[in-house]
């Protein structure tokens, strides 16, 4: 059993498609569990990374459809009751490809609302998983991210 999923508590995950998880590892012991799946390739400028978003959480008709109204209905969600959210990005390396900047504030963003739901206090469980094709892929974009969530700091 891989321990990724428990090991990043505070972080995004990156991982490559030959990680082998267990479904315990993955999903809460109770409870309902929303797990979205989003595809890389069809997030090519922020507008469409909005619309993805947007799409897959269901997010209120008040999305403004910005940087900063992602980053806040990544970190409510009360539209969309669960006990635990996981977003698996598939196609990770190609997310945003025509702007690094964009890119960086999408993961600036992700590794804020993980920290956010990251409480000892009962909050529903928030994980992103970002899966690469190779492992090389993998450790380019661990470095990538790192470094971005880094500038924030």
């Amino acid at each position: 059993m891989s321990s990724w999923w428990n090991d990043s508590t505070d972080q995004v995950t990156v991982c490559s498609r030959s990680a082998l998880v267990e479904l315990a590892a993955v999903l809460p012991a109770a409870g309902r569990f929303i797990v979205v799946r989003l595809d890389g390739t069809r997030m090519t400028d922020a507008d469409h990374a909005f619309y993805e978003f947007s799409d897959a959480l269901l997010f209120p008709g008040y999305f403004g459809w910005n940087w900063n109204a992602l980053s806040d209905c990544l970190r409510d969600l009360k539209w969309l009751p669960a006990d635990g959210y996981l977003i698996v990005v598939e196609n990770a390396p190609r997310l945003l490809p025509c702007s690094v900047e964009d890119r960086h504030t999408l993961f600036q963003i992700l590794a804020q609302a993980v920290r956010h739901w990251a409480s000892p206090f009962g909050q529903p469980e928030f994980k992103v998983v970002l899966l690469c094709d190779r492992d090389d892929e993998a450790a380019l974009l661990r470095q990538e991210i790192a470094d971005a969530v880094h500038k924030m700091r």
